[in-house]
């Protein structure tokens, strides 16, 4: 069995306590975060490597900045696309390791949808999925994890009809990210919980968002078709959103008979 998770830690030097305490209870065989907001010299690496993890990382000040932890080495890695356009290496992590690629994400949130940076995050989804069709094809066991900023279905947020023109619920945006997982990838958590009222994200602007249920998922492990018939649960854990000091997403899990 290998357990995977995902957390968008909002600042990896705020939340550090916080992951290490997750770390220790549920002590994943890999860890994917996402907005790490610190450059590479200032990543705690001391205090992941003393927890026996390996970790890959690209970040930089204040923005962005994905990570993954691992209790085996990775084979290979790389930052960002390979596609001759702007590479985004702080947004996009691959690591290869026996049997098994990872592909870390954390997807442009797109700001406004009239704003330049939601054409980006649209072209961002098209240039990923290009990517997915270079380097992989669906019999090989890929994870896709991280924070995509997109509820795909209206069960993913709480209120969808108030939301069509959000940048992370608009059509535009829902259709980019199904097209990415139309690859071939398949939604673990969905398999295992169909029904809505399930997020990973609460806004900090409402302190009681989780008693309340009213947030967005927009976290995601998405498993290639020969990892997704081998998961055999996953779950969202809220509890690190009720810390203090929290981020505003909550780690995703899933397991894996491998």
């Amino acid at each position: 069995m290998i357990r995977v998770a995902t957390f968008n830690v909002n600042s990896i030097r705020t939340r550090q306590d916080i992951v290490m305490d997750w770390l220790r209870k549920w002590e994943p065989d890999f860890l994917a975060l996402q907005e790490t907001k610190v450059a590479d010299p200032l990543f705690p690496l001391d205090v992941f490597t003393d927890a026996q993890y390996h970790v890959i990382f690209r970040g930089q000040k204040s923005y962005n900045g994905v990570a993954l932890l691992s209790r085996q080495p990775a084979k290979t890695c790389s930052f960002g696309f390979d596609d001759g356009g702007p590479m985004d290496e702080s947004r996009l992590l691959r690591a290869d390791f026996k049997g098994l690629s990872i592909i870390n994400t954390y997807v442009p949130q797109g700001r406004d949808i009239e704003h330049s940076m939601y054409a980006y995050k649209i072209e961002w989804l098209k240039r990923l999925r290009a990517y997915f069709d270079r380097a992989f094809t669906t019999g090989r066991k890929v994870l896709w994890v991280g924070d995509m900023n997109v509820a795909h279905d209206p069960i993913d947020v709480h209120n969808p009809a108030e939301r069509t023109k959000h940048v992370c619920y608009h059509q535009a945006a829902r259709n980019a990210f199904a097209h990415c997982r139309d690859w071939g990838f398949i939604d673990t958590f969905r398999l295992h919980h169909p029904e809505g009222g399930h997020y990973t994200f609460y806004d900090y602007r409402n302190p009681r968002n989780v008693e309340e249920r009213k947030g967005w998922r927009i976290d995601y492990i998405l498993a290639s078709p020969v990892l997704a018939r081998a998961c055999t649960t996953s779950w969202i854990d809220v509890q690190p959103r009720r810390e203090a000091r929290p981020s505003d997403h909550v780690p995703l899990i899933a397991e894996f008979d491998l």
